[in-house]
């Protein structure tokens, strides 16, 4: 059934009946849960990527399928088949939950960063160094290729897009997925993101010296940089209640400068306190805020000065999650909307914070700390600030 949160805030909550999440973590929920509570590293040092150093990555270390249908050779690159291999450990339960559905009323929603980047990086050098001759497709690194993709492999024939806004664009997906049912352009969604390991973002953020020299440290005093990881997480949303829903979405625009947030966190602060209120949800009814985190100076200092301002009368529990996933960019709001599932669905834990020494000027927070277990949750918050000030913050919740 169909659910309207409030007359003021006139947000359709929809439901998540299914969901899926592959990252450094690995495969299942019980990987997801044991690894953001214990203390053991999850990121990988490698080599390859730069030319100078090995770097800090975290990588999804399990297979990935191997053979794709003829009519997805055109799309074929890892970043697909990282796809096809989340997809297919829901495909059974999603398709159940769209049976009764007009393939013509089912759409799909993903955002990526890097789509086929990666291999056609690897092209790109055999080109260059002994074959002139090879055929490049551009295809596989379009961005849009990867909705096509999926819209060819499932048989829908709704609405079919994908949203590249860096480092929110997965979770802006949600945000687009939920304004198609809203709409009534759409009875179910296939959302989420998926992003790979390449080149092209290591030496990228490696040349904006953003790169962490070991385990990134978000909210750290030592801090400085990132990881970054892979990821492949996708959610059905659909108009009926589910165990789990999206209840709030809040989006802003910082337009301060092309990769910093504004140094205030204004932003910031306006997407949260627009996820509550279209959530009709206090600050103090949030039980946990997985915050975007990522470990460079401004983000960190920006973030937590925003949530100081909307959480100014609660204690709330908070951490970052990226020094066990890397920062996934593209994928980053949906791997991390899909720990913030987790915790919601299992109500007896909470992903740990880093366990360095604090910032004393970010140290007034309620850091998650190792065993730390949750009181019951209602609700949960995910937290997506991207290059150019594009900010989203999500609210999950317990289905009512």
């Amino acid at each position: 059934m169909s659910q309207t949160i409030s007359k003021k805030s006139q947000f359709q909550a929809v439901g998540i009946p299914v969901s899926v999440g592959l990252s450094a973590l690995g495969s299942t929920s019980i990987h997801v849960r044991d690894r953001l509570i214990q203390s053991e590293n999850t990121l990988n040092l490698e080599t390859g990527f730069l030319a100078d150093r090995p770097v800090w990555v975290g990588r999804y270390t399990e297979s990935l399928i191997e053979n794709i249908p003829d009519n997805l050779k055109a799309f074929d690159s890892r970043n697909l088949r990282f796809t096809l291999t989340a997809l297919q450990k829901i495909e059974t339960a999603l398709q159940l939950a769209v049976a009764e559905i007009s393939p013509k009323r089912l759409s799909i929603v993903v955002g990526t960063s890097t789509s086929g980047i990666s291999d056609s990086e690897t092209l790109l050098k055999r080109y260059f160094e002994e074959n002139t001759a090879l055929d490049i497709s551009h295809v596989p690194q379009e961005m849009g290729c990867l909705s096509k993709a999926l819209q060819s492999y499932l048989g829908w024939q709704g609405a079919a897009y994908t949203i590249s806004t860096a480092c929110s664009s997965s979770a802006k997906a949600f945000a687009a997925g939920q304004r198609l049912i809203q709409a009534d352009l759409a009875d179910a969604v296939l959302v989420g993101g998926v992003d790979t390991l390449c080149q092209l973002t290591l030496n990228g953020f490696n040349s904006l010296e953003s790169l962490s020299a070991d385990i990134c440290q978000p909210c750290g005093v030592d801090r400085d940089g990132i990881n970054i990881g892979e990821a492949a997480a996708l959610f059905l949303l659909t108009k009926d209640q589910a165990p789990i829903m999206l209840y709030g979405v809040g989006e802003s625009m910082d337009a301060w400068h092309i990769s910093a947030p504004h140094p205030e966190g204004i932003g910031a602060e306006k997407a949260m306190q627009i996820a509550l209120d279209t959530a009709d949800v206090s600050s103090q009814q949030i039980g946990y805020v997985n915050l975007h985190g990522t470990a460079t100076p401004q983000n960190d200092a920006m973030e937590i000065k925003a949530i100081r301002r909307v959480f100014k009368d609660s204690h709330v529990p908070l951490s970052s999650t990226k020094h066990k996933t890397g920062h996934c960019l593209g994928a980053a709001g949906a791997i991390e909307a899909f720990i913030c599932i987790q915790i919601l669905k299992d109500q007896d834990w909470l992903p740990s914070h880093q366990d360095t020494k604090i910032d004393p000027a970010l140290a007034d927070q309620n850091y998650v700390q190792q065993q730390q277990s949750s009181t019951t949750i209602q609700y949960a918050m995910s937290n997506s600030f991207a290059f150019g000030g594009s900010n989203i913050s999500l609210l999950f919740g317990v289905g009512k």
